[in-house]
């Protein structure tokens, strides 16, 4: 896929936004339009809603203000599918998404085509830059919503008791049984030293990864691969789940009350794990990265473990002279993979967002977007924590060093796991 980079020409920008939004429709291939509809919980929004939204972002910020004489499709979609732009005007409530069962999907794809139509004669007019920035904010949103799409079916898919549950052929099967998996995790160095962090000047980045400023780092050493399933059971079968002593006060609270036991789609059947992919359910593989947990559980871990989470700041040091590369959306397995590398730093790209001990904060000199993308990061400035490193659901041309990624500290359906540092 192209980069804003390659995107030089407005040749260039037509083709990466073309390929962008039918990646977004090859998503919804072996979904039904009941599977469109449904909404799991408040967090999660429906396939319909993320395909229509993606499609009012263009139509807000590009179509309406740039394009001459643009008529709206449908006024209503104005209200229907704006997510939480105050400045744009109201919106449909969040929880309640899956309960617009009109307009129905074959609207909505009409409505995707509409946009499109409209957006390939912007675009081939030769967009100014500032134009094309927005153009390109848009595309990196819509990758966004992609991963949204992949994470929130799959905890609607996993409400079903029927269609996931393991066939009778899987519990016979043995559980992947590399020894590699629970071998001791070997730790690289990092010398203290003030360092700086934050998007480079050329590019594409958030306001949130900007401005560029220096932070003093403490000497660290950080684990050269992430927290895999076997030694998540191994914090099972120690009681990990069962003793407040490794728990954050609200952390234990949440455990309690939705009483978790293991990562969600976790299964025990006939003593053996089984965990959910987009695929079905499938044995524990031990020598994969642990996914699917909240920011509580990755801290409890790391207490039981003798080491911490590291800051967004250890992990962005140690990730920005790599190569960006690793299990991203592009190899559609939509699950973390086993590392194939045999020493040194692995998988901090791909497989599974890394939870940090770092709160979603403004960086020193901080200044949001103007206008009404000034909300798309800021305004979410409280009680969340910075994850790195993007997923086997992220596709690989929003990853860059410093991206940063947060959610609530209970939250889990996403695809997260952990990093050791000390």
């Amino acid at each position: 896929m192209l980069s804003e980079q390659q995107a030089a020409t407005a040749t260039d920008l037509a083709q990466w936004y073309n390929t962008v939004r039918q990646r977004t429709l090859a998503l919804t291939q072996g979904l039904s339009a009941e599977d469109m509809q449904l909404q799991s919980m408040p967090d999660a929004s429906p396939t319909k809603w993320h395909l229509a939204h993606t499609s009012w972002f263009f139509e807000t910020f590009v179509l309406k203000p740039h394009s001459v004489g643009y008529r709206v499709y449908d006024a209503s979609f104005e209200y229907l599918f704006n997510s939480y732009y105050d400045a744009v005007g109201d919106r449909h409530p969040r929880p309640i998404r899956g309960l617009l069962s009109r307009p129905g999907i074959e609207s909505i794809f009409a409505y995707r085509q509409y946009i499109d139509n409209a957006m390939d004669a912007v675009l081939a007019a030769s967009p100014t830059p500032e134009l094309a920035a927005v153009v390109i904010t848009g595309l990196h949103h819509e990758m966004q919503h992609q991963e949204l799409m992949l994470t929130d079916i799959k905890h609607a898919l996993a409400q079903n008791p029927y269609a996931f549950d393991p066939p009778q052929s899987l519990t016979a099967q043995a559980q992947n049984n590399d020894q590699t998996a629970t071998a001791e995790p070997s730790f690289s160095r990092f010398d203290e030293g003030l360092y700086c962090f934050g998007a480079a000047a050329n590019g594409f980045s958030y306001d949130c990864e900007r401005p560029r400023h220096r932070v003093f780092c403490h000497g660290f050493e950080l684990s050269d691969r992430p927290v895999n399933n076997a030694q998540w059971l191994a914090f099972i079968a120690a009681g990990g789940y069962k003793d407040p002593a490794y728990w954050l006060s609200d952390g234990w609270n949440c455990r309690l009350n939705n009483q978790w036991q293991a990562p969600l789609y976790w299964k025990k059947i006939a003593g053996q794990w089984f965990e959910l992919t987009l695929t079905g359910y499938q044995p524990i593989q031990l020598s994969a990265p642990v996914c699917h947990i909240s920011y509580f559980e990755a801290d409890a871990f790391a207490r039981w473990a003798g080491c911490r989470l590291p800051s967004e700041f250890e992990w962005e040091l140690a990730a920005q002279h790599l190569a960006i590369q690793g299990n991203f959306a592009e190899s559609q397995r939509w699950q973390p993979q086993p590392s194939t590398a045999n020493a040194g730093l692995q998988q901090l790209y791909g497989d599974v967002w890394e939870w940090t001990c770092s709160s979603y904060a403004a960086y020193p000199g901080f200044t949001p977007e103007q206008g009404a993308l000034g909300e798309y990061n800021g305004k979410f400035m409280v009680n969340q924590y910075v994850l790195r490193g993007g997923s086997c659901a992220t596709a690989q041309a929003q990853m860059r060093p410093s991206y940063r990624n947060f959610f609530y500290p209970h939250q889990r359906w996403q695809f997260s796991g952990l990093r050791l540092a000390r």
